[in-house]
């Protein structure tokens, strides 16, 4: 049996559950696993619901005959296939332990996504990227040539057929012209210390100051710097006797550990933009054991 995700997004009314159980329902298929979510603040209503076809049903027809239930609630849907891997397009620059964890969990099957290419702004990771069969592209970043640079990146995009963009300690800031185009299909990882150290080495100014929390945000990228909807975050806390190495070597491992939960979250369909918020569904029962992460 095929197994399938409907996402759906749309002004709160009632009746909306019903009509989507009673469509799935008339056309053979059986519902496994259900999360919603009514927003009272934004008037939104967002569910995901896993089912599987018991007699045979495709996406295609599935998907054409769910278009007059979608717009009777003005929806914002899709039905995914639970077999496909979305394409994903990482991009880092010199600090490589999010991208070395992505590969790994990519390459022993704990993240199901089909990695279509590795962007950087440095050579220090081709060797890397290219022993795992990925390919590499190297996009060299000036003040004189960034519109340039991001017309390759565009192009590379584009040409690999990227559903996702991964800024995997990319660390050059994307144009708004970008962030727009791509809403909702980039996601950011950085240290939780913001606002309050900024510059090259925040890890040294939290040990300067004595910080007891340290932490990592994942969010989607948008045209307000380190500002889009979060996705995933957590911490890890230290004492007074760690070092400003300790300090380094804690935050590169909760980095790596919330940016692999954020894009785990997406290629599943369990994110929703909502405003500046996300709705961020949790992972199926049936099936948390696969899709635990960190």
């Amino acid at each position: 049996m095929t197994s399938y995700v409907l996402t759906v997004n749309c002004p709160s009314t009632r009746g909306i559950v019903a009509a989507i159980a009673n469509y799935l329902a008339d056309q053979g298929c059986n519902l496994t696993d259900s999360h919603q979510f009514d927003d009272p603040l934004t008037g939104r209503f967002f569910m995901r619901v896993t089912f599987v076809s018991e007699q045979g049903a495709t996406q295609e027809a599935l998907t054409e005959g769910f278009g007059p239930v979608a717009d009777s609630f003005a929806m914002d849907w899709a039905i995914h296939s639970g077999a496909a891997k979305m394409k994903v397009l990482l991009m880092v620059s010199n600090f490589g332990h999010c991208l070395n964890d992505l590969l790994y969990r990519w390459r022993i099957g704990a993240l199901p996504i089909e990695i279509v290419g590795v962007i950087s702004n440095h050579l220090t990771y081709q060797k890397v990227v290219v022993n795992h069969d990925i390919p590499f592209h190297h996009i060299k970043v000036t003040k004189e040539n960034k519109p340039q640079a991001e017309a390759q990146l565009m192009a590379v995009v584009e040409d690999s057929g990227a559903e996702l963009v991964v800024l995997a300690r990319y660390m050059q800031i994307l144009s708004d012209a970008i962030c727009q185009k791509m809403s909702g299909r980039i996601i950011n990882i950085h240290h939780s210390f913001l606002p309050s150290f900024k510059g090259a080495n925040p890890y040294k100014q939290a040990y300067e100051r004595g910080v007891k929390l340290i932490g990592a945000t994942a969010h989607y990228v948008t045209a307000d710097l380190d500002e889009g909807p979060i996705i995933e975050q957590d911490t890890v806390r230290i004492t007074h006797a760690q070092s400003p190495e300790d300090y380094v070597s804690l935050g590169r491992d909760v980095e790596a550990q919330v940016l692999a939960r954020a894009i785990h979250a997406h290629i599943h369909h369990r994110t929703f933009l909502n405003g500046n918020k996300t709705v961020v569904f949790p992972a199926s029962p049936g099936s948390y054991a696969s899709e635990r992460m960190g």
